[in-house]
């Protein structure tokens, strides 16, 4: 967004701040019910839109709940995610994107990244898809025997009551251009953090000066863990799935593209990794392509003497029904944060039923 847009709709975003102010002391007053599910809740959340990688730590947060219930019992705990399912087809509906085994629903019907996660977490949690969590919850206890429920973008849904909440900020955009909702990025205000019982900065190897956002951060949100996190590089697959050799990957001139909340950060994370970037294209967040765009895609591609093309896994998800007439590889991210222990140590806590301190 241009400077001359983002100042004419600053009269917007004093509107936003104030319902948003008026929200918050509402729950806080208890004027707003607040719901309450018989099992544990973690919440992975931001304070800004798009792109700061809180799909890849829902992913980390349910593959730990998964390692340390079998740690303590040695059996499997039922995980079950629980999301609004941005994109699909129909959000009004209730959709289970996997049961916990297998994958039941299409792109189209869950939403890109309910699909993405669905696919890494099978065996692992099952995934459902309503923007009412409150009555997914329910029905994921009554219908799965959820155990335990990762909240995915939960932060201001603070009509259900978590046990745990976490928040992602990007280090490469922290606080979402200084401006609220629509001028800016913010969803609320970054004293917002005081609500955090920890906060994972994403992409900290992205800045120069990871330290300083680190410090204010830890200024806002108080005695609670302040954890840097970097996303690495976890392997390649082709579109249709087949693993992909990620020398023969590297060794190759490439165009990228994306329709993603941060698409500068991936990029800037080829590049890191030794890629030669040929072109890059950018799509909006959530964007469902069309064969005439991939014709182009392959068209400049060839053009510009890329051999093949990279993409998101978020992206991958819709692609599956398309012809490609270059080779198109999705990168498969997850994120590795320092000093994780802190963190896994209040998830132990939650799923073994004891507060997390905070």
């Amino acid at each position: 967004m241009n400077q001359a847009a983002s100042l004419l709709l600053l009269p917007v975003s004093t509107i936003y701040g104030a319902v948003t102010r008026a929200r918050l002391a509402a729950y806080g007053r208890g004027l707003f019910s607040v719901s309450k599910l018989p099992v544990p809740v973690i919440s992975v959340g931001n304070i800004t839109t798009g792109g700061t990688g809180k799909t890849p730590l829902v992913e980390w947060v349910c593959r730990t709940i998964a390692a340390v219930a079998e740690e303590e019992s040695r059996a499997r705990k039922r995980v079950c995610v629980l999301t609004r399912g941005y994109g699909r087809s129909n959000p009004e509906a209730q959709v289970v994107v996997s049961d916990g085994n297998e994958v039941r629903a299409s792109v189209l019907e869950s939403g890109d990244e309910p699909l993405l996660l669905a696919t890494n977490l099978q065996g692992i949690a099952a995934v459902v898809s309503n923007r009412d969590r409150v009555a997914a919850g329910e029905w994921a206890v009554k219908n799965l025997r959820s155990e335990v429920f990762v909240l995915d973008d939960g932060f201001q849904h603070l009509r259900l009551f978590r046990d745990l909440d976490i928040v992602a900020i990007d280090a490469t955009n922290p606080w979402g251009g200084g401006a609220l909702l629509p001028s800016g990025r913010l969803r609320e205000s970054p004293l917002g953090l005081s609500r955090a019982d920890c906060v994972v900065i994403t992409r900290s190897d992205q800045v120069a000066d990871i330290c300083s956002i680190k410090s204010i951060v830890q200024g806002i949100a108080g005695s609670v863990p302040v954890l840097s996190s970097r996303m690495v590089t976890s392997g390649f697959r082709k579109v249709d799935g087949e693993t992909v050799d990620a020398a023969a990957v590297r060794s190759q001139p490439i165009g990228a593209f994306c329709g993603v909340g941060n698409p500068t950060s991936f990029f800037n994370h080829l590049r890191r990794e030794g890629f030669k970037l040929e072109f890059t294209r950018t799509f909006p967040d959530h964007h469902r392509y069309t064969q005439s765009e991939l014709d182009d895609l392959t068209r400049t591609a060839k053009a510009s003497g890329a051999q093949s093309l990279l993409t998101t896994a978020k992206d991958a998800t819709k692609l599956q029904a398309f012809s490609l007439g270059i080779t198109c590889s999705a990168v498969e991210i997850q994120i590795s944060i320092d000093e994780a222990d802190l963190l896994v140590n209040l998830i132990r806590k939650v799923i073994s039923s004891q507060p997390p301190g905070r």
